[in-house]
């Protein structure tokens, strides 16, 4: 392995840099130390050895697979779109994508990939896009992991972008991962933060980490495009910029993507309620409701208040709603302006879907649970006798 050299001279295998590279870059093959192609020179192998029989010969940034750094520039972000709407989380990254690219003295770019999505391009301009790359065609207008990775591989490897984000959607994060090792770089996923080094001018990313216990800034720094995910309705929204001068892009596609899946059928979930990622009302039901069938009580208040309904992880567990549900840091991160928490006992990992919300309101029958530790008003008492009267006095206040 270049830049790493075992002394066979020293070496007695007694396998101590084994148990210590955390990337079992090293093994013991007759009685010799071996270093594997996938050491990335960290260095831990070195001071394990008590015999001294591993030197590094050459710096990590020396003998790594290097690219020209020169040459990327830009702040990109992916216009999602379905049915021919921008998805909400786009206006988040055109806000964020602005703010960084002012800092670097840089554009902001979007690109949109869809089938007679034109119009949608203008509207990105408007909302601050200094270009648009459109790719149109009729295998781009229905989503599909093959069809999108390799055309946002292509147009990155062509246009070459400094900084690449996309929403941490279900679309998202589905095809953003493909992307990445196609163009051999880094994705830091479900980003929270975003901001730019003033010394280095790198990407700082910021999510959370262990379960939301810590915050984990990471950066990229010899790898493009830097890429992360952003989870919705965390960062500011764009707002419209009058009279605002863009230039949509044409892309033809490089032939025909390699789709290897095709789509049978596509079922829409329909609900009374209204969007949980969009709603400024959330009504959301835990493992305290005690039985599937009274989430009825969660869907009544919701629909009364013209909001949409969450659920905890346990909840969705259990079977008694669908995942499309769920808050949290696997579920969905949500921020309304009201959120109701109703037999939830505030575990940090559903924390970290909501606690951005303006204001929370926590019914649950047990004093120390910790969603009161966030909530700003709180109800203590059986959540199956409260929902009902707030239910009716909302009926009486309302209507």
């Amino acid at each position: 392995m270049e830049g790493i050299q075992v002394i066979t001279e020293k070496c007695i295998g007694c396998k101590l840099c084994v148990e210590a590279c955390p990337y079992r870059a090293v093994e013991v093959i007759n009685k010799l130390a071996v270093i594997k192609e996938n050491c990335n020179l960290c260095g831990a192998c070195v001071p394990a050895c008590k015999y001294q029989a591993i030197i590094i010969t050459a710096r990590k940034e020396a003998v790594a697979e290097k690219i020209v750094l020169e040459g990327y520039q830009g702040v990109w972000i992916f216009a999602e779109q379905r049915q021919g709407k921008l998805s909400g989380v786009v206006y988040e990254l055109l806000g964020e994508g602005k703010k960084l690219a002012r800092y670097l003295g840089e554009q902001l770019n979007a690109v949109l990939l869809g089938n007679r999505v034109r119009e949608l391009a203008s509207e990105l301009i408007a909302y601050g896009a200094d270009k648009v790359y459109l790719v149109e065609a009729p295998e781009l207008e229905q989503f599909q992991d093959d069809s999108y990775a390799q055309v946002v591989a292509n147009l990155i490897q062509r246009y070459r972008p400094s900084i690449f984000l996309s929403g941490a959607t279900s679309i998202g994060r589905s095809f953003i991962p493909k992307v990445a090792v196609i163009l051999g770089t880094g994705l830091t996923a479900d980003c929270t933060s975003l901001e730019i080094d003033s010394k280095t001018r790198l990407l700082l990313q910021t999510r959370p980490a262990f379960g939301g216990n810590i915050m984990a800034t990471i950066i990229c720094p010899q790898y493009r495009p830097q890429m992360a995910t952003v989870r919705p309705k965390v960062m500011k929204r764009a707002t419209k910029v009058e009279r605002h001068q863009g230039e949509i892009i044409p892309v033809m596609m490089d032939g025909k993507p390699n789709i290897r899946t095709r789509i049978l059928e596509v079922i829409k979930m329909v609900e009374e309620t209204i969007n949980l990622a969009e709603a400024d009302i959330v009504v959301s039901g835990g493992r305290g409701l005690g039985d599937p069938k009274n989430f009825q009580l969660v869907e009544d208040l919701a629909k009364i208040l013209g909001g949409a309904v969450g659920a905890s992880r346990a909840a969705v567990d259990a079977g008694w709603i669908s995942y499309s549900h769920q808050v949290g840091q696997t579920g969905k991160t949500v921020c309304p302006k009201i959120y109701i928490a109703c037999g939830i006992s505030g575990a940090i990992q559903h924390l970290a879907g909501m606690q951005s919300s303006e204001v929370i309101v926590a019914i649950n029958k047990d004093p120390d649970a910790p969603i009161f530790q966030i909530a700003d008003y709180g109800i203590v008492g059986d959540v199956l006798k409260v929902l009902p009267a707030l239910t009716e006095e909302f009926k009486k206040s309302l209507y």
